[in-house]
């Protein structure tokens, strides 16, 4: 049997610190841009915290804002959309639901 001595609470802080950032240090969030007129693939903030995305004028998914996350739900209809991504980059929610081919617009 082998025991070890427990670590110290300044050590156990120490530890858990460097290893979960505070809210002070994750980005803020702001409402983004709407997308160009001419861009094919679209986005429109329906709620407070929510985006659809829409690709050729069909909806292909939603964008929940969570804190500092950008959850992406693919799917046409929010009610069965299923969770696709977890990112701290709106760009890259966008791109998880854009189809293949299509050209996202630069925001």
């Amino acid at each position: 049997m082998v025991l070890e001595r427990p670590s110290s609470p300044a050590r156990r802080g120490a530890l858990r610190s460097r290893a979960v950032p505070g809210l002070h240090e994750l980005p803020p969030r702001r409402p983004q841009p709407p997308a160009p007129d001419d861009s094919t693939v679209r986005w429109e903030r329906i709620d407070i915290d929510r985006y659809e995305v829409r690709a050729s004028g069909v909806t292909v998914g939603f964008i929940d804002v969570v804190g500092a996350v950008f959850v992406v739900l693919a799917g046409p209809r929010y009610d069965r959309a299923v969770e696709a991504l977890q990112t701290l980059d709106f760009a890259v929610a966008v791109d998880a639901i854009t189809p293949a081919g299509t050209e996202r617009p630069i925001a």
